[in-house]
């Protein structure tokens, strides 16, 4: 293997990585036990316009009888807000919220650069003709600055969420030494990568071109030489380290959002006779107990229906 092809070799090591542990946290958290009701309103699925005031079917008589309404259109309109633009944080904590949302925003920037990159390259290879027209100019001024807003808003938001996290007696209590180290690396990287396109790949040219030919498999050498080769094949190796490093760290909270709200916060489907909750909650209910405390003396042995019904001592 060539020393050209090495930096494509690590992106599509990155890129696999990232998918394999996206689709493992996804099988992981859709086979947990059903978490128990929290009983907030509004839910967002909410039907007749109840989500609005914090209503739900129970107000129905007899409602056990009826068809519920669930609009997953409620949800979308939640969570699209509440992920592009943190809604939940800046309502209770705007200080951090000030910090998290260039640092979130940024994310979604590169990846949204990155995204438009790949197309660019598959259709360059199915349609030569068109994307070297008006589409190649739109994509050449397009690329340079979702990217390098990305970039830079990244780097400002790692700044800020760092010094929050050193500063906050509060945050330094409950942050782990990964929680700075995630943090140092997103500068380092994006760091890194903000120094190319501002020295060396103002345009986003080689890092398009880069794209270009791994979407077509294509391990070509990166045009010059000296920093203009190599600075744009490092980027490229760093981003990708990072992209498989996320979803390995408690960062892959971008993969629970969708169950902490719909599975969690939301889910208040009725337990019915008879019905899936029913022996759901009878199967969970049958399961050993192993917790040591006192008020639950957990031996291995008794269920939680065991442990529900025996009579206390007092």
């Amino acid at each position: 293997m060539s020393m050209a092809a090495v930096p494509y070799v690590v992106a599509y090591a990155g890129i696999a990585g990232f998918v394999i542990a996206v689709v493992a946290r996804l099988v992981m958290w859709a086979r947990m036990p059903m978490h128990l009701r929290w009983e907030l309103y509004p839910v967002a699925h909410e039907g007749k316009g109840r989500a609005q005031y914090g209503g739900s079917y129970l107000e129905d008589s007899d409602w056990w009888k009826r068809k519920r309404e669930v609009s997953l259109w409620g949800e979308v309109k939640f969570l699209v807000p509440e992920i592009a633009f943190l809604v939940a944080l800046k309502e209770h904590n705007p200080k951090l919220w000030l910090r998290s949302f260039p640092f979130h925003f940024g994310l979604y920037l590169v990846g949204t650069c990155t995204v438009i990159m790949m197309g660019g390259g598959v259709l360059a290879a199915l349609a030569p003709g068109e994307i070297s027209g008006p589409l190649q100019a739109a994509l050449c001024k397009v690329v340079p600055v979702l990217g390098g807003l990305g970039l830079g808003l990244g780097i400002l938001g790692a700044i800020g969420l760092l010094q929050r996290r050193m500063s906050t007696p509060e945050l330094r209590l409950y942050s782990a030494p990964a929680d700075y180290l995630n943090l140092v690396l997103f500068l380092v990287v994006f760091g890194f990568a903000f120094l190319t396109f501002s020295w060396v790949d103002r345009d986003f040219s080689a890092v398009s071109l880069f794209v270009r030919n791994l979407v077509t498999f294509k391990l070509g050498e990166l045009p010059g030489s000296g920093p203009v080769a190599v600075l744009p094949a490092v980027s490229a190796v760093l981003l990708a380290g990072l992209t498989a490093y996320i979803p390995l760290t408690h960062m892959s909270h971008f993969v629970g959002k969708y169950f902490a709200y719909h599975s969690i916060r939301w889910n208040d489907e009725p337990n019915l006779a008879g019905g899936k909750q029913e022996k759901t909650i009878q199967r969970l209910l049958s399961q050993p107990v192993t917790w040591a405390a006192p008020h639950i003396a957990g031996d291995g042995r008794r269920t939680w229906v065991d442990i529900a019904t025996e009579e206390v001592e007092r």
